[in-house]
């Protein structure tokens, strides 16, 4: 529990950094710093298929990042096609009536332009164990390692623009 709450406080810190005004198309500008929330999917079934649901605990720990990240003001939630992603992201796009777009693996493309296309936006990215180290990597030049088989509690948030990045990392 004392976990969670220095969790939830330090992402609460970490938002409160963030520009307070809204965001629109009309001001937004190229200075305006995205915020990223990139986890990896919670607890998968060992059902033997490629594309297993999550487990009860999994829908657990997809309900805690809700929890987490309903002060976050997130705007957009990004999931690659797999149950397991989905259904992590799913909780939160619930509550807060937003879409869950789904988006390939890794694409260095795409996640090029991500920061451009949400200037200003808090974002959502759920994804795997070698794909959310691996776009943490390419956003900011660090070197993560893949994440273990069992770890499923991490949260990388990535904040700033293009050459300006800050990681922070929590647990769930």
């Amino acid at each position: 529990m004392l976990r969670i709450l220095l969790a939830v406080s330090t992402l609460f810190l970490l938002v409160g950094c963030q520009p307070t005004a809204p965001t629109t198309p009309d001001n937004q500008s190229s200075a305006d710093p995205v915020t990223i929330f990139l986890v990896r999917h919670a607890e998968k079934a060992d059902d033997g298929t490629k594309d297993p649901p999550l487990t009860a605990a999994g829908a657990a720990r997809a309900a805690r990042l809700r929890d987490m990240l309903l002060a976050a003001d997130i705007e957009r939630i990004y999931s690659t096609d797999y149950q397991r992603t989905r259904q992590t992201a799913k909780p939160l796009a619930d509550t807060l009536g937003l879409p869950v777009t789904t988006y390939p693996s890794f694409d260095s493309t795409f996640i090029t332009a991500l920061p451009r296309k949400h200037t200003g936006q808090h974002i959502l990215m759920t994804g795997h164990s070698n794909t959310i180290p691996a776009t943490v990597n390419h956003l900011t030049g660090s070197s993560y390692a893949d994440l273990q088989e069992m770890e499923y509690d991490k949260v990388f948030v990535v904040s700033g623009q293009e050459g300006q990045w800050s990681v922070v990392q929590l647990r769930y």
